[in-house]
């Protein structure tokens, strides 16, 4: 058995991605490099580390008992790298952090930016996902920290608070709900809506309420971000949910209507999480630091 941290990394990136392009590219390979490596390893054993299916892959009993091993050696790697730079200037670390739509849309760009130009050595890996699945990566141990909605379970798990995050509901001004004040989100679901993308972390989250309300959002078109989302709104082709920090965010007037939703899920709140932080390496710490609220 002959696996390197390329190899093992490349594993995970695919699990993590659910195929082999979108792993081959998170690891910087070409697709038949990738493909390449992964049969060597399934032949060094001789035995499949994943099942290839028309959704994906997925990994094999033998396979997630590889995961569980790759994310404890290259987790040790990086602890042993990062205890190794006080003696060795230059060497990078790199932090893991998984985030939802509107932290990584409306908050993290600046945050980020400000927190990489004074960590030279510092890199962050950073994937949107809904927040149920990042408190499950956390669990498994496949990131170091995550920002989730307060609305998923944190069992297991330390929390601290990032920023208060309501979703509010946006129509054209002409539209029959515009005077309506306060709505609830079922009483919108006969309407047309404007929608995101539809792997959007946001997007999947909105799907499972409608659905927990016993109806389907009717997406006429879907964009890409909040802003395409907006303008759309703005011309009169549907209803939108959005992030309030997102209208905000629009230059001068809106050129639609907001109104409050009175579900309690919308007045969410945005949660910093890890299974530990006290065990966090240091750059993962010092990420931590930074976008902890004073």
């Amino acid at each position: 058995m002959h696996f390197d941290f390329t190899d093992l990394r490349l594993y995970l990136n695919i699990l993590d991605s659910g195929n082999i392009t979108a792993g081959a590219a998170r690891s910087h390979l070409s697709l038949a490099a990738a493909s390449a490596r992964i049969r060597a390893m399934e032949a060094s054993l001789g035995i499949a580390f994943l099942e290839r299916g028309r959704r994906g892959i997925t990994p094999t009993p033998v396979g997630k008992a590889l995961a569980q091993h790759a994310r404890v050696l290259l987790q040790q790697a990086e602890r042993m790298q990062q205890d190794l730079a006080d003696y060795a200037k230059g060497v990078k670390g790199q932090v893991r952090l998984l985030c939802n739509t509107t932290a990584i849309t409306e908050y993290l760009p600046e945050l980020l930016a400000d927190f990489l130009r004074g960590h030279p050595n510092l890199d962050i890996d950073l994937q949107e996902l809904p927040s149920t699945r990042i408190t499950h990566a956390l669990h498994q141990g496949a990131a170091d920290l995550g920002i989730v909605s307060d609305a998923v379970d944190t069992e297991n798990l330390q929390t601290r608070p990032f920023r208060d995050d309501p979703l509010v509901l946006i129509l054209p001004r002409d539209h029959p709900l515009a005077d309506a004040g306060p709505v609830r989100f079922s009483d919108t679901l006969h309407h047309d809506y404007v929608g995101l993308n539809a792997n959007n972390a946001l997007a999947v989250y909105l799907e499972e309420q409608a659905l927990h309300a016993g109806a389907r959002l009717l997406i006429r078109i879907r964009a890409d971000g909040f802003d395409g989302v907006m303008r759309m709104v703005a011309r009169g082709a549907g209803l939108a949910i959005v992030p309030l920090a997102a209208v905000e965010r629009w230059p001068g007037d809106t050129p639609f209507k907001t109104l409050a939703l009175q579900e309690s899920w919308a007045l969410r709140k945005l949660l910093l999480c890890a299974r530990d932080f006290t065990t966090l390496p240091g750059y993962a710490r010092a990420l931590l630091l930074a976008l902890t609220l004073p």
